[in-house]
């Protein structure tokens, strides 16, 4: 019995020992292994985690500092960020969220005549404040209505809609821009897809470093950015004036000379009807180009259509017709025009005459035969009258005639 029992306990024993000999031997050094080995790897799983999205979080918070279409109401710094060269060419995307923060309860829309000519801040606007100048540039139609639906969205007391009317908005052939995007729109907040765009994108990178760049070397008094939207030229060099006629010239017959009216309407339609339904007080008018512009159009064959789309336009609604041959209009091609920077663009005081005549605000001021109110009664006789003031600002201004016919002949090619 005792001998049995010996056995057993030295049995157990060397069982122990051999347990205990093989947990300080090969297994222990593959758990300590494998155990470093985790350890290393969930280091290296952090630092590569620091070496790709740390970069990523600069880049955006340097971005939105810089804030280089002014999307992220950041403050401009003097040197730093005061001076935006990109922004212009973004105004639908700051515009829209302009619109959100702002919050406007009058909206002056149009086309980039209207981003450059009217001024919010006109005395005429005073009580109808805060006021926003939602001017695009090359706008179309469809687009005016949709940030007309844009502004409703985000001010349900939305009550004045002051919209400049252009010819080449209702051109059929006439492309939205590719900075247009739906999903922006009615929307009261700044879309995702526009911060990743502007803070994390390659092309926010480029926009911000020219915009130190320029802010550097570039004066407040330059800086025509308004936080109401309002964008004038600054400090225009005169000596360029008649190199400004001849490029918009040049670029109406490139780009805008091919012109199919869209008919009927349609999105104008919509804009009348969206204002009634909202209970929002609607002007129109029709922007005030220079006579060289006119006088394009006329070059082209096109002065019918004109004609014609001014009547779609006056079945529709009444419309201040501030176009044609008139006192303003025709002011003489030279270095110190007071009126135009080019054939396309008015100035900020030509912008305050319009206001003027279309809010009843000291039209003493104005020039009697700028800014018709036409409607289906008067449309015949005004568009006759602006033929008859056609023919005498031709015979008197026959070098202008012949600058725009001269310009013209270099595209009769691809007119014809």
């Amino acid at each position: 019995m005792t001998k049995i029992y010996f056995d057993l306990e030295l049995h157990m024993s060397i069982n122990n020992q051999l347990s205990s000999t093989a947990s300080n031997s090969s297994y222990p050094q593959k758990s300590e292994k494998y155990v470093a080995n985790r350890k290393k790897y969930r280091r290296y799983n952090w630092m590569f985690f620091l070496s790709v999205f740390l970069p990523i979080v600069t880049v955006g918070i340097f971005n939105i500092v810089v804030d280089p279409y002014d999307v992220f109401n950041t403050p401009n710094f003097l040197g730093i960020n005061h001076s935006k060269p990109r922004k212009d060419n973004n105004d639908r995307l700051f515009k829209a969220t302009d619109v959100i923060r702002i919050k406007p309860i009058t909206v002056l829309m149009g086309s980039s005549k209207t981003k450059q000519g009217l001024d919010t801040n006109y005395p005429a606007l005073k009580n109808e404040q805060p006021a926003y100048n939602l001017g695009l540039n090359a706008i179309t139609a469809y687009e005016l209505r949709r940030y007309l639906e844009h502004s409703i969205a985000n001010q349900q007391e939305l009550s004045l809609a002051i919209i400049g009317l252009d010819f080449l908005m209702f051109n059929s052939f006439t492309k939205r821009r590719g900075t247009f995007a739906e999903y922006r729109l009615k929307k009261q907040y700044i879309s995702p897809k526009d911060i990743i765009h502007v803070a994390l994108s390659m092309n926010g990178v480029l926009a911000s470093k020219k915009t130190i760049i320029d802010s550097n070397k570039t004066s407040l008094d330059d800086i025509p950015y308004e936080a109401n939207g309002f964008m004038p030229v600054l400090n225009p060099d005169p000596d360029k004036t008649k190199d400004k006629f001849q490029y918009g010239i040049n670029n109406y017959f490139n780009d805008h000379a091919k012109y199919k009216l869209s008919t009927p309407l349609i999105e104008l339609k919509k804009i009348v009807d969206l204002c009634q339904k909202n209970q929002v007080k609607l002007i129109v008018f029709i922007s005030p180009s220079h006579a060289t512009q006119w006088e394009a159009i006329r070059a082209t064959g096109e002065w019918s259509t004109f004609e014609e789309w001014k009547r779609e336009v006056v079945k529709i609604t009444p419309v201040f017709d501030f176009s044609g041959y008139n006192s303003i209009t025709i002011e003489p091609i030279h270095s110190g025009m007071e009126n135009y920077r080019d054939n396309f663009h008015y100035t900020k005081k030509v912008g305050d005459l319009v206001l003027n005549r279309i809010l009843s605000y000291k039209e003493e001021e104005v020039p009697e035969d700028f800014g018709i109110l036409i409607n289906q009664e008067n449309i015949e006789s005004h568009l006759e009258k602006i033929r008859q003031h056609r023919e005498v600002w031709a015979n008197n201004n026959s070098n202008e005639v012949k600058l725009v016919e001269e310009i013209k002949q270099k595209y009769d090619g691809a007119l014809n």
